[in-house]
C-alpha cells in the first residue's frame, strides 16, 4: 500500500501555500489570471435577459452585510441576487412539475471569476450561493473572495428522493444540470458585467465533490479549476454499502419497540472512543511526535490491530472493551463489502482516531434507514421503486432486505424508460483519464477526511493512484489530493478541519503556484464555530500542514507541536 497519508486542513485565505513547486510539466499551458470588473446592472437583468429555456424570476440588489448559512454568519459584500428556473416541464412518469432552480450572487466588485457551487446530499433545494466550498465553518467563502457564485437544486425539488421516478430528473441530478446551468451562468455574468468570466471554477463537498469529479471528466472544456471535497464519485456503490453496513451492525444490535435493530446499540460512543484511543496509542508517534494526531495513516493500518490492541470483553460491555462479535462486525465493515464470490463491491476504509466522531457514527447508524434506503430505491437502481411500495415498510426494513447479490447489480441496469444506468449517470466517465482537463492547463484539487463515515477515503486514494499511473506518474502536474487526518465527512471529528482550498486552487490555475501543502487549523475557542470534539490536550489554535498525497506531515524534531511550521511534508 502506498503511503496513504492524512493531512491537516488549511485555514483562511491568508495561509494559502506553505510551499510551491513540486512536479511540473513544461508542456502544459499556463492560463492567464482573471481581471476584475464592476457590476453594471442588477434590477434590469430580470426584464432584459433572454436566455434559452430560462426564466429569471427576480433580480435584487443586496447591501453589504451578514449572511447566515447553517449557523455560520459571514459578512458578505454588496451583490446582486438573481433567482430563476431552467427547463421547466412536467414529468411523463409521475406528472410532477420539474425545473432546474438556481440562484446567482454577483458581487458589485467582481474578481472576474465564476464559481459553480455544487451542493450536497440529494440536492433538491437552492441553497444560498455563498461559495462555502471547502473546510468546516469556512472563513473565506467564494462570494467574499469576489467570485460570482451559482447554486442550484440540480433539477428537482423536495421531497427527495422520489424524483428518481422521473428519467430526466435522474440525469439532471447525475450530470446534466451542471451542463445546462454552466452556459446560462456565463451568459448571465456577461450581461451583468459586460464581459464573460475570465476563469471558471466548479467546487463542492460530498455529493458536491461528486459533481466536481464528474465535471472534471464531462465538462473539462468549461472549467479551469475543480475542487472536490470528500467526493462521492462512486455514490451508488457507497449508498448500497451503507445498506450492507446496516445488515452487519444488526448482528450485534438490540431490537427497538417495533422489532427492528437499533443500530446505535451496535457500538456505543464510549466503545468507538476506546478504539480511537487505542489507534492513537499505536499510531500517534509514527509521524515523529506524540500529539494526539495520526498523520501516517498508511503505516497505522499495519501498526494497529483491532483484535489484539483493543481489549475483548469477558463480561458486560462497559466501554472498556468490545466483544469478539463486535470485533468481527467492525473488521468486516472496515474491510468493505464483498459478494459471494469474494469480489469487492466497494472500497473499505481506514482505521483513524476520527471514528470516534459523532458524524462518523451518524453515517453508520442513522443514514442507512433515513437517507440511503430512499436514495438506493429511487435513484441508484433501475427501475426505481414506487412511492407506495417504498413507504409501505420502514426504511430500516428496506436496508435489511437489500440483497447484494440480486439488488446491487440494478445500479448497472437500464430499460426502455430508464435508458441510462445509475452507474453511468452518477459517476465520472473515464475517471482515470483527465487529459482534456490537463491539456487545457486546468487544475484539480481533491481533499478527503480520513475518517469519512460514508465515502471511502481509500477509494479516493486508489483513484489518485490510478490517475498517476494513467498519466505516467505526472498527474500531480494538474491534480493533487490532500488527506485530512481525523476529519469526518467534509468536517468534524478530532481534526484541523478549517481551511481554504479555493484560493490555492486559483493561485495554481492562474499563477502556476502548485500547492505542496495547505495550512489547516482547528476550530478551538475563538473560532466562528467551535468544534466540540477537539481533544482537551490540543491548543485552541493548533495548525497543521495538509500534504500532497502520498506525502505525510512529519515533525521536524524541534519546534512547537501546535504549529504547522514545525512539520514538513515527506
Amino acid at each position: 500500500m502506498r503511503a496513504h497519508q492524512p493531512l491537516a486542513l488549511s485555514a483562511a485565505a491568508a495561509a494559502l501555500l506553505m510551499g510551491c513547486g513540486g512536479s511540473s510539466d513544461a508542456a502544459l499551458p499556463q492560463l492567464s489570471a482573471a481581471t476584475p470588473a464592476t457590476l453594471q446592472s442588477c434590477a434590469t437583468l430580470a426584464s432584459s435577459l433572454a436566455l434559452p429555456d430560462t426564466r429569471i424570476t427576480s433580480a435584487e440588489q443586496v447591501p453589504a452585510g451578514p449572511i447566515t448559512v447553517q449557523g455560520v454568519t459571514t459578512q458578505a459584500p454588496a451583490h446582486c441576487l438573481v433567482k430563476g428556473k431552467m427547463k421547466e416541464r412536467t414529468g411523463p412518469v409521475d406528472g410532477a412539475s420539474y425545473a432546474i432552480g438556481f440562484e446567482m450572487r454577483l458581487p458589485v466588485e467582481w474578481n472576474g471569476r465564476f464559481l459553480h457551487q455544487a451542493n450536497g446530499g440529494l440536492d433538491g433545494s437552492v441553497v444560498t450561493a455563498l461559495g462555502s466550498v471547502s473546510g468546516a465553518a469556512p472563513v473565506a467563502p467564494g462570494l467574499v473572495q469576489g467570485f460570482a457564485v451559482l447554486s442550484s437544486d440540480a433539477g428537482h425539488g423536495a421531497p427527495t428522493p422520489f424524483f428518481g421516478v422521473d428519467p430526466q430528473a435522474r440525469l439532471d441530478y447525475g450530470y446534466q444540470a451542471v451542463g445546462t446551468l454552466t452556459p446560462m451562468a456565463k451568459n448571465l455574468i456577461k450581461s451583468a458585467y459586460g464581459k464573460a468570466p475570465d476563469r471558471s471554477y466548479l467546487a463542492g463537498c460530498s455529493n458536491g465533490g461528486r459533481h466536481a469529479m464528474v465535471g472534471a471528466s464531462r465538462y473539462a472544456e468549461q472549467y479551469d479549476g475543480i475542487l472536490a471535497g470528500n467526493p462521492g464519485f462512486h455514490l451508488p456503490k457507497a449508498a448500497t454499502t451503507q445498506l450492507w453496513k446496516a445488515q452487519q451492525y444488526a448482528k450485534v444490535s438490540t431490537k427497538d419497540a417495533s422489532g427492528l435493530p437499533d443500530l446505535t446499540t451496535a457500538v456505543s460512543p464510549a466503545e468507538f472512543k476506546l478504539i480511537s484511543s487505542k489507534i492513537v496509542a499505536k499510531c500517534d508517534a509514527l509521524d515523529g511526535v506524540a500529539d494526539g494526531q495520526v498523520n501516517d495513516v498508511a503505516a497505522c493500518q499495519s501498526a494497529f490491530n483491532l483484535q489484539t490492541d483493543v481489549p475483548t470483553c469477558t463480561g458486560a460491555r462497559d466501554g472498556s472493551c468490545i466483544t469478539s462479535e463486535q470485533k468481527g462486525v467492525l473488521a468486516s465493515i472496515f474491510a468493505g463489502p464483498k459478494n459471494s464470490k469474494g469480489e469487492a463491491q466497494y472500497a473499505g476504509t481506514w482505521w483513524d482516531p476520527g471514528i470516534a466522531g459523532a458524524n462518523f457514527a451518524s453515517w453508520h447508524f442513522g443514514a442507512p434507514a433515513t437517507r440511503d434506503a430512499g436514495a438506493v430505491a429511487f435513484i441508484f437502481t433501475s427501475p426505481p421503486s414506487s412511492v407506495a411500495a417504498f413507504t409501505a415498510i420502514p426504511g430500516m426494513q428496506y436496508a435489511l432486505n437489500f440483497n447484494m447479490e440480486t439488488d446491487y447489480p440494478k445500479m448497472f441496469a437500464t430499460n426502455a424508460t430508464y435508458t441510462e444506468s445509475p452507474w453511468s449517470y452518477m459517476t465520472p466517465p473515464n475517471e482515470a483519464d483527465l487529459s482534456t482537463l490537463k491539456n487545457r492547463g486546468a487544475k484539480m484539487i481533491v481533499f478527503h477526511g480520513v475518517a469519512d463515515g460514508v465515502f471511502s477515503p481509500t477509494d479516493t486514494a486508489n483513484w489518485m493512484d490510478r490517475l498517476q499511473a494513467n498519466h505516467s506518474g505526472k498527474a500531480d502536474a494538474f491534480a493533487r489530493l490532500f488527506l485530512v487526518p481525523g476529519m469526518n465527512h467534509c468536517s468534524g471529528g478530532p481534526a484541523t478541519d478549517q481551511f481554504d482550498m479555493l484560493a490555492p486552487l486559483v493561485a495554481w490555475v492562474e499563477q502556476g503556484k502548485a500547492p505542496d501543502s495547505v495550512t489547516a487549523k482547528v476550530r478551538g475557542a475563538g473560532a466562528n464555530v467551535i468544534n466540540a470534539e477537539l481533544p482537551a490536550s490540543w491548543s485552541a489554535n493548533r495548525t497543521r500542514p495538509l500534504c500532497v498525497y502520498p506525502k505525510v506531515a512529519r515533525y521536524n524534531g524541534t519546534g512547537d507541536v501546535e504549529s504547522a511550521s514545525s512539520f514538513s511534508c515527506k
